[in-house]
């Protein structure tokens, strides 16, 4: 028996998405705190002071306390804490916040004559990058917008955290870059690269947050856009920064002249293009014949609708014609489901409705066009002689019979059954051919109700 499924939308987020994400917020909150609290405790080592001259080196004390206060308020702003925990949320991504900002201020004024007045005493001594204060400024302005639902607070939210990207892919491209020696010996920025890890991994878990609401839920919806962003980001995402660092392997090499390193990369990006091109074509295509097709179905049944059927039918009607060939039309009408819905509900009038149309497919020919067209009305048009549709009729009724034999069957099918058949010199219409069907099957639902001694209610 077919089971009846609510309509999704495309705009809703997909579920199994969401839960996968869930999980790798957690463990990306998880590996921030456990890679701050390692650095607090290395900061006490003797041993540590070695690693101050690699790339994993310790993070700053700043660094520190800014990474842990953004992963707690992170983790305090599930919805499903208290309101307390809410608040505390917002406290520590507005401490993230203000105490970022008064780094950025003492980096901007401390070079400034009499700038010493108007700060603190201890910014003069901080040790996290200009950059790296930026990016954390960024993400504590974006945590505090993750709740947002007003317009003007959801613009500003997106707004953040695209500038918050922006930011902490620089910053860790550049690193990553730096430390790849494509341009030479590294040069010190001044941080670690586990401050960079630390950066990334929360701007994941905001993106994924604000991924729930906002411009950015094109990641995680259900439709085919959604699909395709998915699966387009990660390629748009490395495939200039692979271009760059190719550019700067080739010309460096003193074997591969300018020319030609410039000759190659543009060739190449060329062709990712032109097939990343190729790609969206063909699922805009497939897009348009899923959207044509939906227009022309039946949503409950799957079978065309009364426009699909008649567009289909006549389509199928002139190549009948064309060929001299017999065309029939089989009307079917479902008995009694007005009763069905009052005695046992619209569920049990619709799953009848979904159990003829399977009756339906299994007799008929892919070829066959097959239509629900109206509330219990079935029609079918094709290529078949009186005989053949005789045949197909009484095929329709043995699956009806044992259908209606099987075990747990509460509510039997009773079907009516009208057929008309156009020979190729008639040129009988469509409409024609379906009006005389639809008087055959009154016919035989008459019949049928006259041996039961019941009224046909037209």
């Amino acid at each position: 028996m077919a089971e009846l499924r609510p309509t999704l939308h495309a705009s809703e987020p997909d579920a199994g998405i969401l839960e996968k994400l869930a999980v790798a917020e957690h463990l990306a909150l998880g590996v921030v705190i456990a890679v701050a609290i390692l650095n607090l405790a290395g900061s006490f080592l003797p041993l540590a002071q070695r690693l101050m001259a690699t790339p994993w080196r310790l993070m700053s004390g700043e660094a520190v306390l800014f990474a842990l206060m953004s992963a707690l308020s992170l983790l305090l702003l599930d919805p499903r804490r208290s309101q307390g925990m809410q608040w505390a949320s917002w406290a520590l991504a507005a401490a993230v916040l203000l105490l970022s900002g008064m780094v950025l201020a003492g980096r901007v004024l401390h070079p400034m004559p009499g700038s010493a007045v108007l700060q603190p005493f201890w910014l003069l001594h901080i040790r996290i990058s200009l950059p790296t204060a930026g990016g954390f400024a960024l993400l504590g302005l974006s945590i505090l917008f993750l709740r947002a639902h007003s317009r003007a607070a959801v613009l500003a939210a997106d707004l953040a955290t695209c500038c918050l990207v922006f930011v902490v892919l620089v910053l860790a491209s550049e690193q990553i870059i730096d430390m790849s020696h494509v341009f030479g010996p590294a040069v010190d920025t001044g941080r670690s690269f586990q401050t960079t890890v630390c950066l990334l991994l929360l701007t994941g878990v905001t993106f994924f947050h604000r991924a729930q609401n906002g411009i950015l839920s094109i990641f995680v919806g259900r439709g085919t856009g959604s699909k395709m962003a998915r699966a387009l980001s990660p390629i748009l995402l490395l495939l200039p920064y692979l271009r760059e660092w190719a550019r700067a392997h080739f010309i460096g090499d003193r074997g591969m002249p300018p020319p030609y390193s410039t000759a190659i990369l543009a060739t190449v990006a060329v062709i990712v293009s032109s097939a990343l091109l190729l790609y969206l074509a063909w699922r805009i295509n497939s897009m348009e014949v899923e959207i044509h097709s939906l227009s022309l179905r039946d949503e409950l049944t799957g079978l065309y609708n009364l426009k699909g059927f008649r567009l289909l039918a006549e389509q199928a009607l002139r190549m009948a014609n064309r060929s001299s060939h017999s065309f029939s039309v089989l009307f079917v009408d479902l008995d009694d489901l007005k009763q069905i819905n009052d005695q046992f509900g619209h569920f049990a009038g619709s799953q009848c409705l979904v159990e003829t149309a399977e009756i339906l497919r299994t007799v008929f020919r892919e070829a066959d066009v097959l239509g629900r067209v109206g509330g219990d009305e079935f029609a079918v048009a094709g290529e078949f002689t009186e005989p053949g549709m005789v045949l197909a009729v009484g095929r329709l009724e043995e699956i009806v019979a044992r259908w209606n034999a099987g075990p747990d069957r509460p509510i039997p099918l009773s079907l009516s059954f009208g057929t008309v058949t156009s020979k190729p010199e008639a040129h009988e219409s469509l409409d024609a051919l379906l009006k005389n069907a639809d008087h055959a099957m009154y016919a035989h639902k008459r019949r049928k109700k006259s041996l039961a001694g019941e009224t046909v209610q037209p």
